[in-house]
């Protein structure tokens, strides 16, 4: 690669992390190596693409302008190297965060038209706790994700809906609760206990869940508080309590049939397809955000 194009890969890291320590750290290059590039490329381009003000590096209007036309170059130079005689076409990289469960069930039916409009993109998909997922992109770690979204989403961010998804209150099938509060009855209790329970270390989930606890006038005893919601009802299956979790992690589960669901008036989340406001003009972002499944 050119000393050109490694240039554009710079500017673009720091555009996205707007982080000069970080993007420093993650490609092998000093601050002031860093400092020196986006002072070359400001030069040549005879404008500011980043300012460093005191809450922080922001892109510029140019700088927004400039990063639009270094992912166009770096992806067409990527094509010429591939000895492609089709047509030119958006490529380059783009990283999506979304859960084990989101990947499953969401993610082949959301990318696949972009996957057909746009094949030549490289899409690095990254696994994790749902509860960060907001975080991780508004950081700039990831260009989308697929979560659920707040009733305030942070400003910095959009959201489109892709999917509602019910909470459900659920329990082992053949818990220690079931052999004596189901002794002379047909199936299990249609009334949760108030406990133990076992609900998210944090996220939308958890918030939900202790909504309704106080609704229902339920002081609940926490048994466990697990990252993730895969963890979560692996432990309900276990007998570690009763579980509240999406319907859709529900029924992609492995220890599904182990599990009995218990009724109740959970609010439903909205899961939804992420990005940073200020990103929407990236082709990239914008052909991933344009296109419906």
């Amino acid at each position: 690669m050119s000393a050109e194009h490694r240039e554009l890969e710079l500017f673009l890291h720091l555009a996205r992390t707007l982080n000069y320590g970080r993007t420093s750290l993650e490609c092998h290059v000093s601050a002031a190596t860093l400092t020196r590039t986006i002072q070359r490329l400001e030069t040549r381009v005879g404008a500011q693409l980043l300012d460093r003000g005191p809450r922080g590096v922001v892109l510029t209007a140019e700088g927004r302008r400039f990063s639009a036309y270094a992912e166009q170059a770096l992806g067409l130079w990527a094509e010429y190297q591939a000895g492609s005689g089709e047509p030119a076409g958006l490529s380059g990289e783009l990283r999506i965060f979304a859960t084990v469960t989101a990947c499953q069930t969401l993610l082949p039916e959301l990318l696949a038209p972009l996957r057909v409009a746009h094949p030549q993109i490289r899409l690095d998909i990254r696994t994790g706790d749902a509860a960060a997922a907001l975080a991780r992109l508004d950081e700039g770690e990831v260009d989308a994700a697929v979560a659920g979204i707040p009733k305030r989403l942070p400003q910095t961010l959009v959201s489109r809906p892709v999917a509602i998804t019910d909470l459900v209150l659920v329990r082992a099938r053949e818990s220690p609760s079931d052999k004596q509060s189901d002794a002379g009855s047909d199936g299990p209790s249609t009334a949760p206990s108030h406990g133990p329970f076992v609900v998210p270390a944090r996220g939308l989930v958890r918030e939900a869940a202790f909504r309704w606890f106080r609704r229902s006038g339920v002081k609940p005893v926490i048994a466990a508080e697990p990252d993730g919601h895969e963890a979560l009802l692996a432990l309900v299956a276990l007998g570690c309590g009763t579980g509240v979790v999406p319907r859709l992690v529900l029924e992609s589960s492995a220890v599904r049939d182990q599990l009995v669901e218990l009724p109740a008036d959970l609010e439903p989340l909205t899961i939804g397809l992420c990005a940073r406001r200020a990103d929407l003009h990236r082709p990239l972002i914008a052909a991933l955000w344009d296109l419906r499944p």
